[in-house]
This record gives structure tokens, sequence and C-alpha cells, in this order.
């Protein structure tokens, strides 16, 4: 999940001009948006070689079949929102470059699952990696909802999101959930929580409700220290037990793409903040606490 959130910070930001839909060809538009493309793809994978693998043994192609239930299948809803997020920005980019809906759904709703399946594969060639297929089919799954809703619907209705909160296990086991805020970003996977945000209007079946409400369902875990079972120790020193458990999340959300403004950069702002869930009152289910109400849930 590391690796895919590298892939997209850089895709979000090369395509963070893209505001709107051309009705008309424009080739510049068009070089700038393949030429990013490219770069991305061809740049992140000249990263994973040469940064993220450095110092690994490289081995024969071979696979990684165990990894299913690690982190409570938080890093596969990592991977799926991933690969939703790069095939919509694709998508994007080439409609705002004038082309056509349907050439655009062609070539950029599989992108998600194009930028990651190479990271499968150099995961296949390196010592304490391997060719994940469940990998693939969470990828698979999130360019997948982008291409059903936008052909079915023409329009994405349900949107995914994400959002961290520092939780309070990474001073226990740095070295596992981040020496540093920025480290544990990437690593402390009980921090991350996955959405997915519906407009409260198709809800309720009014139009009563403003566009901007949604509602949403998120899904995280707590009490991790490592991928399958919690370390015991760090440097000699015992690690309190915690018990590892799912949390089902139900909230408000705010559709930031359904706010007015005339101003395209102000446009183009709302929509990449508009991957992350805004904080707000949420009800939380889980089998350890049972209900649990938060004023705010980050």
């Amino acid at each position: 999940m590391k690796k895919v959130i590298v892939i997209l910070v850089l895709l979000c930001f090369g395509n963070s001009l893209y505001a709107q839909d051309s009705t008309k060809l424009n080739k510049p538009r068009l070089y700038t948006a393949l030429g990013i493309q490219a770069t991305v793809l061809f740049g992140g994978m000249a990263w994973l070689n040469y940064v993220w693998y450095d110092g690994r043994e490289k081995l024969g192609f071979h696979f990684y079949t165990t990894d299913a239930k690690g982190y409570l299948q938080i890093d596969k809803l990592g991977h799926g929102f991933g690969a939703y997020q790069e095939s919509l920005i694709a998508y994007q980019s080439l409609r705002w470059a004038g082309v056509s809906k349907k050439t655009a759904l062609l070539i950029g709703a599989p992108m998600g699952l194009i930028l990651q399946t190479p990271i499968e594969v150099f995961d296949a060639m390196y010592d304490g990696y391997g060719f994940s297929t469940n990998d693939m089919i969470a990828n698979f799954s999130g360019s997948a909802l982008f291409t059903v809703q936008e052909i079915f619907w023409n329009e994405q209705i349900i949107k995914p999101k994400f959002s961290f909160s520092p939780s309070p296990y990474r001073k226990f086991h740095p070295g596992k959930l981040g020496e540093t805020p920025a480290q544990s970003f990437f690593l402390d996977y009980n921090a991350h929580t996955y959405w997915l945000s519906f407009p409260a209007q198709k809800v309720l079946f009014t139009q009563k409700v403003p566009k901007w409400l949604n509602f949403a369902v998120g899904y995280s875990a707590n009490g991790m220290i490592g991928e399958f079972e919690n370390a015991t120790t760090y440097n000699g020193n015992p690690i309190p037990e915690f018990e590892r458990y799912r949390q089902f999340l139900f909230s408000v959300d705010v559709d930031l793409t359904k706010i007015k403004s005339r101003y395209s950069s102000v446009r183009t702002l709302l929509d990449a903040l508009n991957r992350i869930k805004i904080p707000a009152p949420t009800l939380e289910i889980n089998r350890v606490d049972g209900l649990k109400l938060h004023g705010l849930y980050f």
C-alpha cells in the first residue's frame, strides 16, 4: 500500500489542473495529459526499482498468497482506493483534453490496474515481497467501481474517500508503525479509514436536502502491531497486549464538487480535496466497545 500511495500522490499532483471537461479535442492538453501519465508510470517504476527495492535480494518470480487476512484487510482497501482514484484521474485528464467519453473510458478506466500491476510484478522478483493475486483483485475492483458507475450512471455516485488520524500504537513499535509522523502515514494502518460516500438526495429519495450533503459508510481497524499478529517486544521492551478488531462507521459527509464557484482554481482545489472524508459526527460499531458515538471522527 505504501507504494500505491506514492504513485497516487504523484498522479494527483500531476493532474491537479484538470477542472472540467472540454468538448473539443485540444492537442496540447492531450499531449500534456498523456505525458503526465507516462511520466508517472515510468517514473514510478524507476523509483521502485532504484529506491524502494534497493538493498533487497533479487529472486525468481514468486507469489505471496497468504496476505488476504493481513492488517484486517486495510491494505486491500488501500489498493482498491488507489486504483479507483488513478482511473478517475486518468479519465478526467483525457476528458479535459477533449477526448470523447468512449475513448477516455477505454484508455483511462483501466489505468488504475495498469499503474499498479507493475508494482506486483516488481514485488514478485524481490525477497520479502511477492506477486499478490489478492492485491490484483483489489486493484481490479477499484478500477471497476469507477468504470461501472461511469458506464451505467454517467457520473460517480459512490465516491471512495480516505481519512487519517494518528493512532496511539506507533509509540510501542516505531520500527513497524513509523519512527516519524510522516512515516506513520504510510506504515500505521491503524490510522487509515476508507469510506464510501453517497448523495443524501439519492439515499433519501428527496430533493429537499442540499446537493452537497452525503452519507458515508467507513471501515477501519485497531490494535494492529504487525501484519498478521502483534509483536510482543520492541528493542527488548515488552509491548502491551492489544486486541485486533475491525471498526464499522456511519457518518455524514460533504461532496465538495457540488459546491459552486466561478473560479476554476477553486473548483480544481475542491475536486482534489474531495478524495478526503471531512471530519464529522460518526457512529462506530465494533465488537470490543459495541456502539460508540464520536463528536468528530477524523
